[in-house]
């Protein structure tokens, strides 16, 4: 075989490799984890959700405490909060996931909120197996922890059911509620009526 004719079989060949490379990777849309996930802890139940104007973020909420009431009897607040309109606010039903992009991993990314301390940390999620949430906290880069949360579909008491930003449902912080709508959670009934109110006082 001389070659030319080597050349010729190879050149086609070639031609395809280089547009492999020159064409755009097409990242993978991460699986949707929403639902509602039990802390590694077992102190909180937190509900995932898509959220945004296009329903491409991913929010979450604190939908049940195992510890609601405070030393003194009350409901909990997020007292430890930097700022002071949300300091008051209860903590059951308070919005910890910040609406989370997609990243080239096939993950979520952005901030998740811990009302132990007041402070906003850099948080990875995603699920490789069923019923499991690896959520990844970063405090700087080299200091990151992973926890694992377990999907729940039982009711606990005190847990809240209803539609996001509707009564006996969780809220959105202002800054994530701009054009949302309230999600229904499966086989929870509708409001008759659209609401504006407060979540209720657990936390």
């Amino acid at each position: 075989m001389t070659m030319s004719s080597i050349g010729r079989r190879i050149a086609p060949l070639a031609v395809l490799a280089l547009a492999a490379l020159a064409a755009p990777a097409q990242a993978a849309a991460p699986a949707d984890p929403s639902g509602t996930y039990l802390t590694e802890d077992g102190r909180a139940r937190v509900r995932l959700e898509k959220c945004g104007a296009g329903n491409d973020r991913l929010c979450g909420y604190v939908v049940w405490l195992k510890v609601p009431l405070n030393d003194k009897g009350e409901p909990r607040i997020d007292f430890k909060n930097p700022d002071p309109k949300k300091q008051a606010r209860p903590s059951l039903g308070h919005q910890l996931i910040m609406g989370l992009k997609p990243n080239a991993d096939a993950h979520y990314e952005g901030k998740i909120y811990n009302s132990e301390d007041g402070k906003s940390y850099d948080v990875t999620i995603w699920t490789d197996a069923p019923n499991e949430l690896t959520v990844r906290g970063c405090l700087i880069a080299f200091l990151c922890k992973s926890q694992t949360w377990n999907k729940v579909v039982d009711l606990a008491p005190g847990q809240l059911t209803g539609p996001t930003n509707a009564p006996n449902g969780p809220r959105s912080d202002p800054e994530f509620a701009a054009g949302s709508k309230p999600t229904a959670k499966a086989g929870a009934k509708p409001p008759s009526k659209p609401a504006a109110a407060d979540a209720p006082a657990p936390q």
